[in-house]
This record gives structure tokens, C-alpha cells and sequence, in this order.
């Protein structure tokens, strides 16, 4: 596995290195201090299995370099690692294609989970997200959406599994059912969601409140 991290401070290249070397003791980490220099080394030959990206960076930085990664190498699962942790900013990175997001105060062992996570083809939301308490109440909206959507109850838990990053493969062991099934409960939230992708879906999902059994 290659991985590249696009961070302008060393220190912080060192340690995200040092926690997916803990993943896997034969990555190939690659460092770049800026997304230009990043981009360019990606397009020489040395396309990445996964990219770490800071979104505060020298040049193009923020929501405008994840585009341009997600344009540029849309097979290439892209992680944000930042300082920011506002809600705001994470919808927008996910919104925008991010395959997982990881505040930089998170420990080695959330980081490390979230890559794992990422690799076996999921998404990665901070609990921040997944918890943070809509208004009104969390029970009274999250009945009143999933009413509104028209969803069923194993709708609403493939659902709720979508937006903890659960991959098809894990939702039909968690649930119990054939993939087949699992696929055609997936694409009934996406269309009752109106929207196009999981990530989508796993935002909505939090605005909704309809995360969690019971609201």
C-alpha cells in the first residue's frame, strides 16, 4: 500500500506516518508539504492507495483541494485530517467526497480505526457528527422523518449502518441478510433521501436525527 500525506508541518507527517506504519509495516508512506507538489507527484507514477489531506495548506488548500483530488483521482480514497472539527466543515468535506474525516486532536487509535475502515471500502464520520443533538427532539424528528421518508424499520437500520461507514459485506452480517437484499434496501434510502451516494445519505442521515434506534 502507498499512502500520501499532504500536510505542511513535519512533525505532524512523522506521527500520521507512524500510526499507519502501526496499520501495516510495509506501506510506502509518501510526504508533501502542499497539494500542488502532491498532485504532481501522484501524476509521475506514484498514485497513492489512500491520501491523507490537511485541509489548511499553503496554496490551494480546504474544500477546493479535496475537489481537485476527488477530479483528478476519483478511485483514490481521500481522508481529511485537520485541525477544524466544526460540523460545518465536516459536512462540507464529506459532501464534497471525503472518504472519512479525523479531527488531528484524535487519538492514534481513532485514526488507525478510521484508515482500516476507509480501506475495507467504508466512510469514516466523527462521533461528533453521528452525535450532535438536532433540534427539535431527537426521538419526536427522527419519527417524524422516517415517517415523511416512508422508510422501514430494516431501511432505517441499513440506513443507520450507512452512516457509521458500514460497507454492504458488513451490513449483511450485522443484519442478517443476503446482499442482493442488502443492495435493494440501499437504493430505496437513496431514493427516499433523494440523493446519489452513501456519504449523502450518512449526512442526511444526521440532519434528520435518524441515527441512532429510536431517534
Amino acid at each position: 500500500m502507498k499512502a500520501l500525506i499532504v500536510d505542511d508541518h513535519p512533525l505532524i507527517q512523522q506521527a500520521v506516518g507512524n500510526v499507519l506504519r502501526a496499520l501495516d509495516s510495509t506501506v510506502d508512506v509518501v510526504v508533501a508539504g502542499d497539494c500542488d507538489a502532491a498532485l504532481e507527484l501522484a501524476g509521475h507514477g506514484a498514485e497513492p492507495s489512500l491520501v491523507l489531506l490537511d485541509l489548511n495548506l499553503p496554496g490551494l488548500s480546504g474544500i477546493p483541494a479535496l475537489k481537485r483530488w476527488r477530479s483528478r483521482f476519483p478511485g483514490v480514497p481521500v481522508i481529511v485530517l485537520s485541525a477544524l472539527d466544526d460540523r460545518q466543515t465536516v459536512v462540507a468535506a464529506m459532501t464534497a467526497g471525503a472518504a472519512g474525516y479525523i479531527p488531528k486532536s484524535s487519538s492514534n487509535d481513532v485514526m488507525r480505526e478510521a484508515v482500516r475502515l476507509v480501506l475495507a471500502g467504508g466512510k469514516y464520520l466523527p462521533p461528533m457528527l453521528l452525535t450532535a443533538a438536532p433540534t427539535p427532539p431527537r426521538t419526536a424528528r427522527a419519527i417524524d422523518s422516517s415517517a415523511a421518508l416512508g422508510l422501514t424499520d430494516r431501511q432505517l437500520a441499513v440506513l443507520r449502518l450507512i452512516a457509521k461507514g458500514a460497507s454492504n459485506k458488513v451490513i449483511c452480517r450485522e443484519l442478517e441478510l443476503a446482499e442482493r437484499t442488502v443492495k435493494a434496501h440501499v437504493t430505496a434510502v437513496l431514493r427516499a433521501l433523494k440523493v446519489t451516494s452513501r456519504t449523502q445519505a450518512a449526512v442526511e442521515a444526521v440532519r434528520l436525527g435518524l441515527t441512532e434506534p429510536g431517534g
